[in-house]
């Protein structure tokens, strides 16, 4: 977890602490990635896989995020992610816009500085492909 220094008119530090978990950011990066027009899936084939097996086990975790590894320091986070682009999109566009809308999402909502997105294109969804068992990203 982290520790994030609130701003306003009166001394934050006396007031108490606000702590934000890694787990925080990487649900945050996950939902903002996937709201980008042109991102099929996040996460690689065998990720999802993983993660799909885990929601069916009890107590496994809803395996929700994964394809997003988070660094998250006292001030600054780094952001790792692995995505799966729609046939057709230009990618390096997807990319753009998916850094864009993470970096914005989840300064806004921790207050971190996001100091770095790196984006794996790890796979193309053709439109013939059928679908798995995994939902797409909504």
């Amino acid at each position: 977890m982290t520790e994030v220094t609130e701003h306003g008119s009166r001394n934050a530090g006396t007031l108490g602490r606000t702590t934000i978990a890694d787990n925080v950011v990487t649900k945050i990066a996950y939902l903002s990635a996937g709201d980008v027009d042109g991102v099929y899936a996040l996460g690689s084939g065998f990720a999802r896989s993983v993660g799909e097996l885990r929601r069916r086990v009890p107590g496994g975790g809803s395996g929700g995020t994964h394809g997003v590894r988070v660094e998250v320091g006292e001030k600054q986070t780094a952001i790792d992610l692995d995505i799966i682009a729609a046939y057709g999109e230009v990618i390096p566009d997807v990319a753009r816009a998916v850094r864009e809308q993470v970096i914005a999402a989840v300064e806004r909502m921790t207050g971190l500085e996001v100091v770095e997105v790196n984006i794996a294109v790890s796979d193309v969804k053709l439109p013939d492909e059928e679908e798995e068992t995994t939902e797409r990203v909504r």
